[in-house]
């Protein structure tokens, strides 16, 4: 007869560990521990997925294209600086088409001199231009092209999820999906808004002068109502009348006593003179009339440039511009030194927040699109658990009273397995903090048929040796030599498909495949060593003449 001193031992153990880890899990029940056993014990349990408890599903798409062409613009204002350094007079450099720029010039011996700055821009190929010889027309390499998407996905992808983490979502997934799509599931999440608005703006802020010069000249009106910026009567007053490089744009106004929104356009030239690609931090500050306005930080670069900008500027208007919109517009007083600036507007101190989230997060390299809009509410949540549990239970039940009328007290031993199996398979979970999802309770369901499985082949084999009229303990011993190798066999391949369904399954299927496959691990312990702990206690105590089977 075997010890089982060890072996039982290793039971209770694991047992009482599971129990632990289980325990931050049942909130009401650890709140109301000592604090100091809360000290001791896990702090984290099971995450509820978001099926369970409510939030957000969001497929994203990535407008590539977008990304191209703005890596396409930032290049046509570098060139444009590297001209006037290298004193060649352009008439024009611009963007053409998605990933082309047109450099034009008057004179046609400068054409040599622009070609010439062709190998300071490895990426870019000369393309025909169709024999002008005014201008030169280069192009974006095909290379290069499928570089910039790619790691615009990628760079969407690593900013979405710093924005995730600084808005405090637990257990948030954001993945890639397919060729430019990205998943993100935000579980309890409940201003579903606001973290939709989080994640698709863009965030890109940009620094431009206005053109105050021409605005006398446009006659825009002071401020229009929200809404009507596109309407007919506000573009046949600007229609043919805004010049080349520059743009218009609207800073929001809000009045404080009544709340409507109106929209004031200003003339502001398309060239970008500083971006915030050179942003070091972004944060909420108190003005002196107690209004919130986000105060950033260049780094180095950025500190040097803005110094110069605001250097040559001196009281002109630079305008603030976040995705587009004005934020604020000062006039330059003086030079700005030491790499600081304000974007002051109608904030409020939430949306100051917000705003300054995105801005440490980092810009989007190009917008997103919103392909699959899924919001699950708490209450749906709480009812397929509530489901669950009474699946679990009468799943449970009705395999307890089969193994306990078809197999007698064996059948009670195999239920102790059973039940065994359950408690260290919530533990497990909870000792990897793991997400249990509507699928996760599906594979517990499951592993509550595959638990007495191997009891069943166990019990059979026994059955087989007692028929044969040798004693119950040696039939109770052959019968686990004989059926340990078919147990092992179709656990090892159960968890192969596990494995699979882990690595190239979505967030739900993961987390089917996480419960079978523990499940599956754990029954391999509580079938062959804790049931057989059992029948050798009994037969420690007392020989077994016979054996209820």
């Amino acid at each position: 007869m075997k010890k089982v001193g060890g072996r039982l031992l290793a039971l209770v153990t694991l047992v009482v560990v599971s129990i632990i880890f289980f325990l931050p899990s049942y909130q009401p029940l650890y709140k109301e521990l000592p604090r100091w056993i809360r000290e001791v014990l896990p702090d984290k349990g099971i995450t509820l997925g978001l099926d369970l408890q409510g939030g957000i599903h969001l497929v994203l798409e990535v407008e590539e294209d977008r990304a191209v062409e703005i890596a396409v613009e930032r290049t046509a204002a570098g060139l444009q600086d590297l001209l006037v350094e290298k004193k060649i007079p352009a008439e024009s450099v611009k963007r053409t088409g998605s990933s082309q720029i047109t450099i034009g010039f008057q004179n046609a011996e400068l054409k040599a001199q622009v070609q010439k700055l062709l190998d300071d821009f490895p990426t870019y190929v000369e393309v025909e231009s169709a024999g002008s010889t005014n201008t030169v027309v280069w192009g974006l390499r095909e290379a290069e092209i499928k570089r910039i998407k790619d790691s615009a996905i990628n760079q969407a992808l690593e900013t979405i999820r710093n924005r995730i983490d600084q808005f405090g979502v637990a257990e948030p997934l954001i993945q890639r999906q397919g060729l430019k799509q990205v998943v993100v599931q935000l579980p309890g999440i409940k201003d579903a808004k606001l973290a939709k608005d989080l994640i698709k703006q863009t965030a890109l802020l940009e620094f431009k002068l206005l053109d105050d010069d021409n605005q006398l000249k446009l006659d825009l009106p002071g401020r229009v109502q929200k809404g009507k910026e596109r309407e007919e009567a506000f573009l046949k007053q600007v229609e043919g009348k805004v010049p080349e490089g520059d743009q218009i744009l609207f800073e929001r106004i809000v009045e404080k006593e009544s709340g409507q929104e109106w929209l004031a356009p200003y003339l502001v030239k398309k060239r970008v003179m500083l971006a915030g690609d050179v942003l070091s931090d972004a944060r909420v500050s108190i003005g002196q009339f107690n209004e919130p306005y986000v105060s950033v930080t260049f780094d180095a670069k950025g500190a040097r440039e803005f110094d110069r900008i605001t250097g040559e500027n001196v009281k002109k208007r630079m305008a603030i511009v976040l995705d587009n919109t004005i934020y604020s517009a000062p006039v330059i007083q003086e030079r700005i030194s030491g790499g600081r600036a304000q974007i002051t507007g109608t904030f409020s101190m939430e949306e100051a927040n917000n705003l300054s989230i995105v801005l440490r997060a980092g810009a989007l390299p190009a917008p997103l699109k919103i392909i699959q809009d899924l919001t699950v509410g708490p209450s749906l949540g709480q009812d397929s658990i509530e489901k669950g549990i009474k699946a679990t239970l009468f799943a449970g039940l009705l395999v307890i009273v089969f193994m306990a009328l078809y197999y007698r007290l064996s059948g009670v031993i195999a239920n102790f397995a059973l039940v065994l199996n359950l408690i260290c398979l919530i533990g497990s979970l909870a000792a990897l903090n793991a997400t249990l999802t509507l699928p996760g309770i599906a594979g517990i369901i499951l592993t509550i048929g595959m638990g007495v499985d191997s009891n069943v082949l166990i019990f059979e084999r026994i059955r087989e040796e007692l028929r044969q009229g040798k004693a119950v303990r040696v039939a109770i011993d052959a019968g686990y030599d004989k059926a340990l190798l078919t147990i092992v066999d179709s656990h090892v391949t159960t968890l192969i498909t596990g494995f699979a369904l882990f690595l190239f399954g979505t967030g739900p299927i993961k987390g089917f495949a996480v419960t079978l496959c523990l499940g599956i691990a754990i029954n391999l312990f509580t079938a062959l060593v804790g049931t057989k702990v059992i029948f050798d206690l009994f037969n420690q105590r007392k020989k077994i003449e016979q054996l209820s089977i």
